[in-house]
């Protein structure tokens, strides 16, 4: 049995992340934090979420997006992304 990752587990993974950066993200611009360290804190998740989506691309191309648009709107609690 290969020990490496499958294309699919690979896309769950990377989708498991930007959905986790997201509600990190979320979670300081609602949060007690303000100022200066919540704006680097949320451009921090930001940025990284858009490193994950350039990945999550290179694997299944331009499906990438509304993907991650989908697996965002799933989350409750959560304010809605709109697909370009």
């Amino acid at each position: 049995m290969s020990t490496f990752p499958t294309p699919e587990s690979e896309v769950t993974r990377l989708l498991n992340q930007i959905k986790a950066e997201y509600e990190a993200a979320q979670n300081g611009l609602y949060g007690l934090a303000s100022g200066t360290s919540q704006h680097a804190f949320i451009t921090a998740r930001m940025e990284h979420m858009s490193l994950l989506h350039t990945e999550l691309q290179s694997l299944i191309g331009d499906a990438a997006t509304a993907l991650v648009v989908e697996q965002l709107n799933a989350s409750p609690e959560q304010h809605s992304v709109e697909h370009p």
